[in-house]
């Protein structure tokens, strides 16, 4: 059984605990997800998570790519679990819970996004400048169960 650390740099920040040490991770090919905390942290959201893991990479000199902070928060959260056969991806069979970001949800979004060239650079704009606006739609077993446009 692979074990999974899961990042949890809100909760990190917020208690003063310490910084997540990407490279030594990465050095031991510790498995990695990314997690939401507000017993210790400030926010359930994995859009304000991902902008805070990628600021605690930074401070540690890694680059945390935005393809892979969306990894970590979804399939890497459901391998963390050892339910990636039923959450995290859109498998044939997979739980389809999911939202859809809106890339011009707000004005500066909107700004930033109007000249993205690739995924990574669109992923990168709402993993730091998202938040819960930014969320279009929420769905529930493929079932759309609000929408927020």
């Amino acid at each position: 059984m692979d074990w999974y650390t899961p990042l949890i740099p809100t909760s990190n920040l917020f208690l003063g605990s310490g910084l997540f040490d990407f490279q030594r991770a990465e050095a031991q090919n510790v498995p990695l997800s990314l997690a939401t905390d507000v017993g210790g942290g400030t926010s359930f959201s994995m859009l304000q998570t991902m902008n805070a893991a990628y600021k605690v990479a930074r401070m540690g000199n890694t680059y945390l790519p935005a393809t892979r902070m969306f990894y970590l928060a979804t399939l890497g959260g459901a391998r963390s679990m050892q339910l990636e056969g039923c959450i995290g991806n859109f498998v044939a069979g997979a739980e389809a819970d999911f939202i859809l970001l809106d890339p011009q949800a707000t004005p500066l979004l909107k700004r930033r996004t109007a000249s993205c060239d690739s995924l990574e650079e669109l992923l990168f704009a709402l993993a730091l400048l998202g938040d819960e606006r930014s969320i279009a739609a929420t769905y529930e077993a493929s079932n759309r169960v609000k929408e927020n446009l």
